[in-house]
């Protein structure tokens, strides 16, 4: 059995002080995508670098309090790769890549658009790349027999069951039909497979992994799903049960935990 976690920390250095050092140790999962750390290297200190039993590896943005993934891990990875040779995205710290022995699994951070204008022409530019370097992914499976997991905070809510409010967000970055198109074309045409969504169809208000600041939007559960685990087709249908852990708050989002059986069993 394998237990990954996605996590959106919105500050790694907040998210360890709400408690997620211990959580880790309660439910210890064996792999942990983090997003959002907002931490230079400088910065990590121990605990936050190698939490017990966890070897760290991470991508900062260049700029300061801002964006960057990181990814623990109970085995140490065999090859470690950051960025998707992508400069003007690299720089914002949004990918990082972790090889072991048939099975890699990525940290992924894709750009909000909600700032304005400029920032969602950005985060199409985004995606036109990602897209490309995901098929580099899938071809790569697809000639080796690799496994590839995508985890991550996407920034994309796909269908109307994925959010409360979908009707009030039909013009909003996140749920925007260019988005929704981008992602219904990945999983349709690319090859791969949203491993929730997969497990539990029909899910709606326990799906959800992030929540708005504003008014009582946790409260009211008047969230978004758009924390996700995509996965190659023969890895995803390793999945056996996922959960997304809201007894305890470390983020605006919450950890998605989705367990997998050993391809040898």
């Amino acid at each position: 059995m394998q237990r990954i976690t996605t996590l959106n920390a919105n500050g790694i250095r907040s998210a360890f002080r709400k408690g997620l050092a211990d959580w880790l140790q309660t439910r210890q999962p064996d792999i942990v995508c983090l997003q959002e750390i907002k931490i230079q290297d400088a910065d990590l200190v121990d605990e936050l670098r190698h939490p017990e039993g966890y070897q760290g590896y991470f991508h900062h943005a260049e700029k300061k309090g801002y964006s960057g993934v990181g990814l623990y891990a109970r085995q140490a990875p065999d090859h470690v790769t950051i960025g998707m040779d992508n400069p003007e995205f690299d720089a914002e710290g949004r990918i990082l890549r972790a090889d072991w022995p048939g099975l890699t699994v990525v940290s992924a951070y894709l750009p909000s658009g909600s700032s304005g204008d400029e920032r969602q022409t950005a985060k199409y530019r985004f995606l036109d790349h990602y897209l490309q370097w995901l098929d580099a992914l899938m071809q790569e499976h697809r000639n080796t027999g690799r496994e590839f997991l995508v985890c991550g905070d996407w920034n994309i809510a796909h269908h109307e069951i994925d959010l409360k409010n979908w009707k009030g967000n039909l013009k909003n970055s996140g749920f925007l039909p260019e988005e929704r198109a981008w992602m219904t074309q990945l999983l349709d045409q690319h090859g791969w497979v949203d491993v929730y969504r997969g497990l539990y169809p029909q899910a709606e208000g326990e799906a959800y992994t992030w929540w708005s600041n504003r008014g009582q939007a946790w409260a009211k559960n008047v969230g978004w799903r758009i924390d996700y685990q995509i996965a190659t087709p023969g890895l995803a249908a390793r999945a056996i049960q996922a959960d997304v852990y809201k007894d305890q708050r470390f983020s605006d989002h919450a950890p998605l935990t989705i367990e997998y059986r050993c391809s040898d069993t």
